[in-house]
């Protein structure tokens, strides 16, 4: 296993950790070092396609942004500036995905149509004041997700997609209906613990197209 593979697992570790023990110290070392260490696995493996690489570790770059912003996911400001970066990111998947042929399917969008129109109502009637940019954000969640689906690409864009998604789920769930200490914790974990598998899964699956 190569050097930057055991940080990035080490840095995940950390990351979830600090999260379920409420260390912020901790997650403010660590979180920051998940996606630009993937973008240095994706500068080892990637050709030579300066465009591709640039797509790949320029989301990577919005994705770091918004891995600071959302190191106390309750702050609601943070949350949208959050969410922005990480549209970036999306944009920016989804035109790497496009180049390579990326198609959207019925079995992939259907779902996430429907569960961003259930998350949409749900924001609205319990988080007004982030409903609409957050609606905004699931726009570009799925559509990357969709395209990374495609059964003709690599599996592990698949695998990515799904747990994006459950992880960008899990955040509107935890607002909405976590309201206990340990609980929002333990929340805060399972999301970043998803989120960093998915977010390995992507890159490396972008990264061999």
């Amino acid at each position: 296993m190569h050097a930057d593979r055991l940080v990035f697992l080490a840095a995940s570790a950390a990351t979830v950790a600090g999260a379920v023990i409420g260390n912020e110290r901790m997650q403010q070392v660590a979180k920051p070092l998940i996606a630009p260490i993937l973008a240095v696995g994706a500068l080892r493996r990637r050709g030579s396609d300066p465009v591709d690489t640039a797509l790949l570790v320029g989301g990577l770059a919005a994705a770091a942004v918004g891995d600071v912003l959302l190191i106390d996911p309750d702050d609601d400001r943070r949350l949208v500036q959050g969410a922005s970066s990480f549209a970036v990111m999306q944009a920016g998947y989804t035109t790497l995905l496009l180049r390579h042929g990326a198609k959207p399917t019925a079995q992939a969008w259907v779902p996430r149509l429907l569960g961003w129109l259930g998350g949409a109502v749900l924001m609205r009637a319990n988080a007004p004041t982030v409903a609409a940019p957050l609606t905004a954000y699931g726009v570009t969640l799925g559509t990357a997700t969709t395209l990374a689906s495609d059964p003709a690409l690599d599996k592990r864009l698949f695998a990515g997609a799904q747990l994006f998604t459950v992880s960008d789920g899990l955040i509107l769930v935890r607002r909405v209906f976590v309201h206990n200490e340990t609980g929002r914790r333990v929340a805060e974990g399972v999301i970043l613990a998803t989120y960093a598998a998915a977010q390995a899964l992507l890159v490396d699956g972008m990264s061999k197209l």
